[in-house]
């Protein structure tokens, strides 16, 4: 039976098919990434780089704790999973369409009473009649009409698996970037808190110098003004820390509630190196999924012109039956259904041709033709936009690190100022007014600072979402948790395609050959 199955496959391949084979169009592709403005704070080197566990630079073991636990847990993820096993159904559905499309089995049983007729003088008043046999029937894949549909189909199924590696890239850098604005936000709120504490001082100086008679009331309202202005700016920072736990916890796939407890363990906001190596850029499109899928998009796309226009061509079709039937008419007798004398065989070939269509299979193939075009452009418009979007988060990562250094400078000198100038007040050398401006620009120098450090490290995070970084987390695991397929195989009989090896393209011309002409039961 193999071997019959074997010499079919092999007649399937030499076959012909009608419809554009697909043919990997020219891209733009830099020869490598310019860095702005170089400095000895921040380089980027074209070396080649690994993007496996990339969180791991920043040496936050929190971080890495959280990305883990997302991979096990986050929904999204898995609803591309679960696509893995959809898509790899409809590539075994089509694969089917290679045989005999429509195959029964056939029977009836009749009663007759034949009264007031003319037949009454042949046949008895009443009788029964009894059939049962089988029916095909075969549409020859003389175009490739279904050949291309399985590519298509294949296409996309391998498509949905580099969907799922574009998922755990984003989920990556989604966790480590809100992780990141977590930890902005707590410094944020730490430094407002200081600063509170600095200008309850400054207010407290001004109330002692106002009782004694050496000041104005209106250095003790100034004073309260800038306090309650300061102490505003929390609540709406508390509230943003809470959204981004939230934000958080979607992402890792649990409540709000159980957030606290994962990050309770600070580091602080997380240091991005002053060196990265990103390799070139033809590297990156190579391994980003997105573009990947793109292409595969394309490609199926592209056979699916093909399937349409096999329609233009005469459908070649075998059909047959063989039944058995009795009747009670005479001395017959139902049971003699299964004599042989009694089978009835019909087949041959046959063939349709929808000569007059008015156009309709015509710019059918125009549509599809069409849609391939879109996909094509992009594809080409993705492998332009990677580049821009690492070039940019290059830049942004070089600038971001050069804003940093300057914002640590000037707080240094923040800092000092405002000491200065609460001890010049205090000792009735300066007004309030030199005391208000100096406070109001440490608070303003610190939270730019503390922003711009964050803004380092969101930076190398886009960089690496940009390089296609992350995938790799899975290191050869199912793209379907076991718990989801035992609970899908508990509801439907899904066969073998709940195997991890049927969720991997196949490595070997066998497994290929099995896996687009051989049915999948």
């Amino acid at each position: 039976m193999l071997k019959h199955l074997i010499i079919i496959t092999c007649l399937f391949l030499s076959a012909c098919m009608v419809g554009p084979d697909y043919k990997e169009p020219k891209s733009k592709v830099a020869s490598r990434w310019l860095q702005a403005s170089p400095d000895k704070n921040a380089s980027v080197s074209n070396r080649p780089f690994r993007t496996t566990n990339w969180w791991k630079v920043f040496s936050d073991p929190t971080l890495t704790a959280l990305i883990n636990q997302g991979y096990r847990n986050n929904l999204n993820l898995q609803i591309a999973g679960v696509r893995v096993l959809q898509t790899r159904a409809q590539l075994a559905q089509s694969v089917g369409e290679l045989y005999p499309q429509q195959q029964s089995a056939i029977g009836n049983y009749t009663y007759q009473r034949i009264g007031g007729s003319s037949l009454q003088s042949i046949l008895p008043s009443s009788f029964e009649t009894a059939a049962l046999g089988f029916t095909a029937n075969w549409e020859i894949d003389f175009w490739g009409k279904y050949r291309r549909a399985i590519q298509s189909n294949d296409a996309v199924f391998l498509a949905s698996l580099a969907a799922y590696d574009n998922a755990l890239v984003t989920l990556t850098a989604d966790i480590a970037s809100t992780y990141i604005d977590i930890r902005t936000t707590q410094e944020l709120i730490r430094v407002t808190k200081a600063n509170i504490e600095v200008q309850s001082t400054s207010l407290n100086i001004a109330k002692s110098r106002f009782r004694a008679g050496q000041t104005s009331l209106l250095d003790v309202q100034q004073a309260q003004t800038e306090l309650a202005q300061t102490q505003a700016k929390l609540p709406g920072r508390i509230s943003t820390l809470q959204q981004q736990k939230d934000k958080l916890a979607l992402l890792l796939g649990i409540v709000p509630t159980e957030v606290d407890k994962l990050i309770s363990k600070s580091y602080g906001i997380p240091r991005a190196p002053s060196r990265i190596e990103v390799g070139i850029p033809r590297e990156t499109l190579a391994q980003r999924p997105d573009i990947h899928e793109a292409r595969l998009n394309a490609i199926a796309q592209s056979s699916s012109i093909g399937a349409i226009k096999a329609n233009l061509y005469p459908a070649f079709s075998l059909a047959g039956s063989f039944t058995f039937a009795a009747n009670t008419i005479g001395n017959s007798s139902l049971s003699d259904l299964f004599r042989w004398s009694n089978r009835t065989i019909t087949a041959g070939p046959s063939f349709t041709w929808p000569i007059l269509n008015y156009g309709q299979i015509t710019n059918a193939v125009r549509v599809q033709d069409a849609a391939f075009q879109q996909s094509l452009l992009q594809y080409l418009n993705l492998v332009l936009q990677a580049q821009q979007e690492v070039q940019d988060n290059i830049t942004r990562y070089i600038e971001a690190k050069k804003t940093k250094y300057s914002l640590a400078v000037a707080n240094n000198s923040a800092t000092q100022s405002t000491r200065l100038a609460i001890i010049r007040y205090k000792e009735g050398e300066s007004d309030y007014t030199t005391v208000l401006d100096v406070e109001r620009q440490q608070l303003q120098v610190q939270t730019s600072l503390t922003t711009a450090k964050g803004d380092i490290s969101q930076a190398l995070v886009a960089l690496y979402r940009a390089l296609g970084g992350g995938w790799q987390i899975r290191n050869g695991n199912d793209v379907v948790p076991n718990s989801i397929k035992d609970e899908m195989a508990a509801r439907t009989n899904w066969g073998s395609l709940l195997k991890q090896q049927n969720h991997m393209p196949p490595t070997t011309p066998q497994e290929r050959i099995k896996q687009l002409y051989l049915p999948n039961w």
